[in-house]
């Protein structure tokens, strides 16, 4: 690995910012399957998992004006903090939810809800911090860092989650709940000098700057909407239990398997992308990974056999993360500190409708035509999108160099 990827984890602001980065990671991992399980477990239904998704989702469209806005005039790293400190909360509330099983499943969705609205202050935040930590020329390689963390706390945040529920919904939890304390801790660490930065006015045209901003750069734009229908119509995280449990038959254990894999892929290739970032077409090389995210979808939704199955999701990370790489490192590179937080709202409301709203799209689908037709059909999706935005993106299809 070169030297200054290795120098980046030797500044020690930034290997905290790491350390609660993946301590989160694996909490928001470790809840994720636990409600997922939990859901199924109460309900047996395909929408009703859906439903986790739309309800973890609508706080993030419904704050995105507010959270940029506070991610630009507030410590960034007091906003990761609170937010960290309000997930330890919830983490509790579902594990004593998990222990009296209420007879309703609505004051989970509501826990969901507000967990919900604390990763919609965190992202931003959280994406707007990062280029504060290291200086212009080694972005790539900070975010290739982070990404990798938050990819391994993906593998193993999973599989613990399966192993904790084994014991008990109430253990997944109160794990959780452990995990998100300590990253509170590293991130109150942070000592970072406090520089003198403009704090915008709050009026209607500072509130929608960071949409304006993206409106206005096609390569931007083009990236970004890319990855939200990509990901929106390849989405297959939220139908996972129902091949752990009726496709596959492999229970809970199984199941953090499967939320592993993507990703290992995203892993390997985040740490590949911190020695060698990329460096020329970086456009073409975008498109081609969606692309090959649509066909491991398709691949994955179509597959009865337990080890194609995690082959699939390994490839479908490794896809991933290249188009994460691409579209995280253009907008840090290309947008002002001052307006980061705003931005960063805008990209985790794109994010979220990706993942969360992804996440609603194919449970109520696999309501009406089944899991597999349903994962299957999004692949093809995703590569029609892929193709389409070749015609209406061709400044993001012959990028280059992704810092210019």
């Amino acid at each position: 690995m070169s030297s200054s990827s290795w120098s980046i984890l030797r500044e020690r602001d930034f290997s905290l910012f790491l350390t609660g980065r993946f301590c989160a990671s694996v909490a928001q991992q470790i809840t994720d399957i636990a409600v997922g399980w939990l859901v199924y477990d109460l309900t047996g239904s395909a929408l009703a998992l859906g439903l986790v998704g739309l309800a973890a989702f609508l706080p993030v469209i419904s704050l995105v004006l507010v959270t940029g806005h506070v991610a630009d005039r507030v410590d960034r790293r007091l906003i990761m903090m609170g937010c960290f400190t309000l997930n330890t909360l919830i983490c509790i509330g579902l594990a004593l939810f998990a222990i009296w099983h209420p007879p309703d499943v609505w004051p989970l969705y509501a826990l969901v809800v507000l967990m919900g609205v604390a990763r919609a202050f965190y992202q931003p935040a959280s994406q707007a911090f990062v280029p504060n930590l290291v200086p212009r020329s080694l972005f790539g390689q900070a975010i290739a860092w982070s990404s990798s963390v938050t990819q391994v706390a993906v593998i193993a945040g999973p599989a613990i989650g399966g192993l904790l529920y084994i014991a008990g919904a109430y253990v997944a939890f109160g794990g959780a709940a452990l995990l998100f304390l300590v990253a509170a801790v590293a991130v109150t660490l942070i000592r970072l000098r406090a520089e003198k930065v403009p704090r915008p006015k709050i009026d209607w045209p500072t509130l929608i700057a960071g949409l304006t901003f993206i409106r206005g750069k096609p390569v931007l734009f083009g990236a970004i909407s890319l990855d939200l229908f990509g990901v929106l119509l390849g989405g297959a995280t939220a139908l996972l239990p129902i091949y752990a449990s009726d496709i596959l038959h492999i229970g809970p254990a199984g199941l953090g398997l499967l939320r592993s894999a993507p990703a290992v892929g995203a892993a390997m290739m985040g740490l590949y992308l911190a020695q060698h970032p990329i460096a020329r077409h970086a456009g073409k090389r975008m498109f081609g990974a969606v692309i090959l995210f649509g066909l491991a979808t398709i691949v994955f939704g179509l597959s009865t056999n337990f080890f194609l199955s995690l082959a699939a999701l390994v490839v479908l990370g490794v896809a991933d993360m290249v188009s994460v790489f691409v579209r995280q490192t253009l907008v840090q590179a290309e947008t002002p500190d001052t307006m980061r937080g705003r931005v960063a709202a805008v990209n985790t409301v794109f994010i979220g409708a990706s993942n969360q709203l992804g996440e609603f799209e194919s449970g109520t689908l696999a309501a009406f035509i089944g899991a597999a037709p349903a994962v299957a059909l999004g692949g093809v999706g995703t590569i029609a999108i892929a193709l389409l935005w070749t015609r209406l993106f061709p400044a993001l299809l012959h990028r280059d160099k992704l810092v210019e």
